[in-house]
Formats: C-alpha cells, structure tokens, sequence
C-alpha cells in the first residue's frame, strides 16, 4: 500500500498539480489509514508489515472511520474519508478494480452556532478606547463601524477600495467576494461618518482607486492585522467573549433578523449563494427567543 500511496501523491503533484501542503495532508492522512490496518492485524494475531490494498473492503473504511470518531472532529474525519477516496478512485483508473469506498457516506457536518455579541456588547467594542494613536484610533473604530454595519468578511473589507463606497446612496460595492461575485451592501450614517473622519486623517492622499484600509505607513492592512486590531479592541474593552472579524458579520445578521429584517433580504446583504446557508441565524434568534421568554414570562 505504501507504494501506492506514493505513486498517488506524485501524480497530485505532477497531473493535478495539488499545493504541496494538500498532497502533504493526502499522504498523512492515507498514512494513518494504512497505519491503523496495520496495528488491527496486530491485535488479531496476524501481525504483517505491509497491506495488500486489494484485500481492503467497505468494512475496513468503514472500522477505522468508526474508530476515529471516538476521539476526532467530524470534519477530520470527513477529511481522511475524502483522502481515501481519492486514493482508491486512482487505484480504480489504474488498475480497473471497482473502489471500496465508492458507497460509503460522509459523516454529516457538527452544526455549529455562531458566537455572537449582544448589541451593547457590539457598542462597547466598538466605542472602546485601546489607547492607540488618534490616527489608529479613527482607522480601528472605521474597521468595526464597517464590518457591523454592512456585515463584510474581513478579506472584503481589506479589498476595499474609496470607489466601492458610495456615501449618497449608503452602499458599499464589495467586489470579488467569496465565489467571485460582486453585490451591493448598505452601510449605515455610523460607519459613514467613520470612515470620513479616518479619511482625513490616514498617512496617504486617499484616491478612489486607492485602499479605505492601511497601516501607518501607508501600505493596505492585511486580514491578520485587522485580527490583531481586533484582539486589542476586545481587551480595551473589557468584554469576557472572545470574537473573530467573521464573528462581526454574524453579529450583523442575528441582530438584523432579530429586529424584524427578512431572511432574503439577510442573505443579499451577506452574499449568500444559498438560503440554506443563511437559515442557519435562525436557530441562533431562537436562543434570543428562549432566553428573551426565560427573563419574562412568569411561569417559564
């Protein structure tokens, strides 16, 4: 099998022309594969040095991604499922034999609900005072005006360019987003206003095709700064819950639909291709429900 796995993993690099770091996890992950096959005959007194990948069956994929479960995320296990199927659909077109792990099932994804601050929480983080430059200072609090108010991802918002946005019309253009497609995004009076004072102070002469976002010295902030920023902002501002940029866009469409917004309307704003996708701050406004219900009601 280790052959074989070798002369997968080469042709990723040479037909697929794979990142080194993907055929790097392909081969780990079929490795450990092989590995646990190796200890199960162990352990049934059938000890070998090397698998004959023509004896493996449904049952064995099936074993180790049951023995994984009990101490792996499902999305390592959904990862090493896919490792091995690519694996065996190789050895299909190789060698002609039918792969063994054609009919297995994924496990389904942990359905996760997102972090979210509470609107005053949103408020303090936004207000704090981290006691940067005033020059950081305006810049950050534009950063965060911006991603709650218009719900962008962070790698949008460090696109962004003075054209994008339009203060008439309070839209911002996001261009190339996730999936490569452009769409219009209101941005509200606060972050308007934001942004124009960090527009008169910012280190460089703005230009409309020049970046809304850039460090001092005048270069355009990266993803991981506004991470950073980001971290120190939350500390400023003496809140317990720790959140990402992302966790600002969640922020965005929970309170928007927690204060009568329509999950359609959500969905444009956020650049959803699926509702599907968006349904899912659905489940976190019904905790809103619950606990809203919880502190009132008298006989909850």
């Amino acid at each position: 099998m280790e052959v074989e796995v070798e002369a997968f993993v080469a042709a990723l690099k040479k037909v697929s022309r794979a990142a080194e770091n993907t055929v790097v996890n392909y081969r780990r992950d079929l490795m450990a594969f092989r590995q646990f096959l190796l200890d199960r005959s162990a352990l049934l007194g059938k000890p070998v040095n090397e698998i004959d990948t023509a004896t493996l069956t449904a049952d064995h994929i099936r074993a180790y991604l049951a023995d994984l479960m009990k101490s792996s995320k499902r999305a390592t296990v959904q990862r090493r499922l896919s490792s091995i199927k690519a694996f065996f659909r190789f050895r299909e077109t190789a060698t002609g034999n039918p792969s063994p792990a054609r009919a297995i099932r994924s496990p389904k994804s942990e359905r996760r609900l997102p972090r979210i601050l509470q609107q005053n929480e949103v408020r303090q983080l936004i207000e704090a005072d981290p006691g940067a430059s005033s020059m950081a200072t305006l810049r950050d609090r534009a950063i965060f005006e911006t991603l709650y108010s218009s719900g962008l991802r962070v790698s949008e918002l460090v696109g962004l360019n003075w054209g994008d946005i339009d203060d008439e019309l309070g839209m911002v253009m996001v261009k190339q987003g996730k999936g490569n497609k452009d769409r219009m995004a209101p941005i509200g009076e606060p972050a308007l206003d934001a942004l124009s004072e960090w527009r008169r102070t910012m280190p460089i002469a703005w230009e409309p095709d020049g970046p809304v976002f850039v460090n001092l010295r005048g270069g355009r902030l990266t993803t991981r700064a506004v991470e950073q920023i980001l971290e120190r902002r939350i500390q400023a501002a003496g809140l317990g819950t720790q959140i990402t940029p992302h966790g600002l866009r969640h922020c965005f469409a929970t309170h928007m639909l927690n204060n009568g917004a329509d999950l359609r309307s959500i969905q444009e704003m956020l650049g959803h291709a699926s509702l599907a996708t968006t349904q899912r701050y659905t489940h976190v406004s019904v905790n809103h429900l619950k606990e809203v219900y919880k502190r009132a009601h008298p006989r909850a």
